[in-house]
Order: C-alpha cells, then structure tokens, then sequence
C-alpha cells in the first residue's frame, strides 16, 4: 500500500480514523504541558528565592509522579479500559496545571507538579495502547509512530510557546494557557471517542496459571526500560534546560532560545514514522532502536561546544534519532510473542516507568551539577548517561522470530516457549 494509503486508512475512514485524530490533537496538546514549565525556570527560582539546585526537584517531581503510574495506569486499563483512564489522567493533569500557577509557596508547586505528572502517567501507555487497539497490522505502526511523533511536535509547541508567553504573561500565565486548551479538548474527547474503543480486558480464568501478569514477567520489557532511562533523561532535560541555557550562556533572545529548543524536540515527527514503518518492514528491532539512541546521546554531549548554528543542526539530528528508535520501541511489544496484547498497555507502562525513574534521577542530577560546576560539565555527564544503559538491549530480541500476531490472539496465549520470561 502506498504512504497516502496508509496515511488514508490510519487517519481518515470512518469512526477508527475520527478517534485516532482526536487522539493525536490531545496527544500534542498533553506535550505541550510537559514543557510549557522550562523556559519559566528563572522566573520561578524569582518567585520562590530557590536556586538551580531546586529546579531539578520541580524537573523531577513531574517525572515521579508519571512514572509512579505507568504500571498501575496499566492495570487500571485492564480493569476499566484504556479509554477511561486515559481520559481520567487527561484531567488531572490539566487541572494540576492551573493549580501550578496559583501556588502559594514552592513546597505546593512541587506537589502539583507531581500530581501533573501523575496524570499525565495515566495517559501515556493506556492512550498507545487504545491507539494500537483501535489498528490492525497493516497501518498500527505507522499509527503508532505518527502518535509518538505527535509528542514531539507538542513539546516543540511547548519550548517555543512559553519561552514566547513567560516574558509576556509570566510563568503563571504560561502554565495557564497551556492547561485550560488541554481541558477543553478532553471535555470534547469524551463525546467523540466512542465507549466501545479501549473496552477492558475479561479477568483471568481460574486455574490459568500464574496470577503474575506477563508483561511483569518479561526480560525483554525490562530490558527495555533500562536501555532507554539515559536517552529519557536527555530528552527531557535538553527540553527543559535548552531555552535557560542558551539565554545565560549565549545571551540569546526568548524567541531564538525558543526555536532553538524546538529543533531539538520537532524533528522527531520526521523519525516516529521512519521508526513505525521500519520496524515492521524490516524487523532487527535491536539495531534499529540502539543505532539511532547512540546518535541521539552523543549528541547531548556536543552541545556545550556548540554555538547557535550548531544547536540547531545536532539538535535535528537528535530528534530525529530519538524519534526513530522510540516508534520502533513502541511497536514492537506487539510482537512479542508471549506478550498477550491484553497486558501490551501494562508492558509499555512498565518500561516507561523504568524510563521515566530514569529521566527524574537525569534531571536532577543535571540542576545539581550545573549548580555545583558548569553546564558544560552537565551536558557531557548527561551525555554520557544517554548512551551507556543501551547495552540492556542485548536482552531485546533482535527481530520478529515469526510473522507478527493478529488481533484474535487476545487471550492470553503465545505461539510457544522462547525463554524470555523471568
């Protein structure tokens, strides 16, 4: 099928494409209120007299709260389905952001940060999960890819936006904006995806063996997670830190710290469809997520020798490379053959928690040592950390073993024994 057919059938036809498009429009604007916060950083160590020391806690306080919930937003798909809960976190997570604002004291920023992360924790994995659901083979990786790239164009919005309003309403105003678009779109999503989509899974039979689910059981799931905590934590600390660094260090306006930002966040909309396509045309899942993820974090450890010009270009290229191994990450839980496609939300909950962990740890490590040393030491130890966990993908098969499953397998059983579970 050509990319137009592809594009037509995942994006357009009937209730399936209708809900894929809400979908991807909450997806931009649910990034978006990731970053809105970064370029707001020194105006609120003004607000509350805390350092950069203390950035990092409110960096890492979001990533807490989602990763605390990607395995039990996993099992809370299980239980109420992925539409619900996806929704549910939706809502906590823009509510929490008009809450940021209105904070009185640093201590209540930082638990509504969290609570924001939280929420978002509860539509990551359930919303892949409902869009996968949603998708037969055929045109679910470039559907997965495309939402994965979403994210980037929404954090790009998000750098780029607030360093724009945070000179102009505040970082008050900034969180604001950013949140009441989220509410409202979330309030029409619950008319426009319908009940039927992303349903709950039916229980265990008696008798069916271990009440442990697979997904937790896996050595490939939490190979995963492992490989990926550095490249994480890169991301979310150069969309943080961009906009911050390069004002101090390169005396840049908001608007060009901005688009500097966004370059290293946008460019993934070019690799989350490369890496969908690609992991299901051409399979060795290994090399196409670990290749990209050297690139993305040898990247990282350029940018303290960088000037404007080349921010811009090695931020691209990061992007690009993040994208494309991510999408291949995300697709290929539902090729795991032992991996019922029941529990693929609670698998994609569990390594993202893993990352996630992995990316608060990188952020406040990185506020700690701008503190103590320089950005130029940060970026290279962050670098450093972006590449060395990528060895834990020798544990990830390196290619699909057997044609990819089908939807009607969803109970629960593989096609046979491969060792894999722990």
């Amino acid at each position: 099928m050509s990319p137009r057919g592809l594009w037509r059938d995942a994006f357009v036809r009937g209730p399936v494409g209708r809900s894929t498009l809400v979908l991807l429009a909450l997806r931009v604007i649910y990034a978006y209120n990731w970053f809105d916060i970064g370029p707001g950083l020194p105006g609120i160590g003004a607000t509350f007299g805390v350092g950069e020391g203390d950035w990092g806690l409110l960096l890492a306080a979001f990533m807490v709260g989602a990763g605390l919930l990607q395995v039990p937003s996993g099992f809370m798909s299980r239980t109420w389905g992925s539409r619900r809960v996806s929704l549910a976190g939706l809502w906590i997570l823009g509510l929490s952001g008009v809450g940021s604002a209105f904070s009185p004291h640093f201590g209540i920023l930082l638990l509504l940060r969290g609570l924001a992360g939280a929420g978002a924790g509860m539509f990551f994995s359930p919303a892949i999960g409902l869009v996968g659901d949603l998708h037969s083979q055929g045109t679910r990786g470039v559907a997965l890819g495309t939402f994965g790239l979403i994210f980037g164009a929404g954090a790009s919005l998000g750098v780029f936006g607030s360093a724009i309003l945070v000179p102009r309403v505040g970082w008050q105003g900034a969180l604001i904006l950013g949140a009441l678009p989220l509410l409202a779109l979330t309030f029409g999503a619950e008319g426009l995806i319908p009940r039927s989509a992303g349903t709950p899974a039916p229980p265990l039979p008696r008798g069916s063996g271990s009440r442990i689910p697979m997904a937790l059981r896996l050595r490939s799931v939490w190979a995963l997670g492992l490989a990926f905590t550095g490249i994480e934590g890169a991301a979310y600390t150069v969309g943080q830190y961009l906009v911050p660094y390069a004002q101090i260090t390169q005396a840049l306006p908001p608007e060009s710290a901005g688009i500097l930002g966004a370059l290293f966040v946008f460019p993934q909309a070019l690799g989350g469809p490369l890496g969908g396509r690609g992991a299901e045309k051409f399979g060795r899942w290994r090399w196409q997520m670990a290749l990209p993820g050297l690139v993305a974090g040898g990247s990282v450890a350029l940018i303290p020798e960088l000037g404007s010009l080349g921010l811009g270009l090695v931020g691209s290229v990061f992007a690009v490379s993040y994208g494309y191994s991510y999408a291949v990450m995300y697709v290929l839980p539902r090729h795991l053959p032992e991996l019922p496609l029941s529990e693929v939300p609670l698998a994609i909950g569990l390594f993202n928690g893993i990352q996630l962990a992995g990316a608060a740890a990188c952020a406040d490590l990185f506020a700690l040592i701008v503190a103590s040393a320089t950005f130029s030491v940060a970026w290279m130890v962050l670098g450093t950390l972006a590449v060395v966990p990528m060895l834990f993908l020798a544990w990830v098969p390196a290619g699909p073993p057997r044609p990819a499953r089908t939807p009607s397998r969803g109970d629960g059983e593989g096609d046979g024994p491969s060792g894999d579970p722990l």
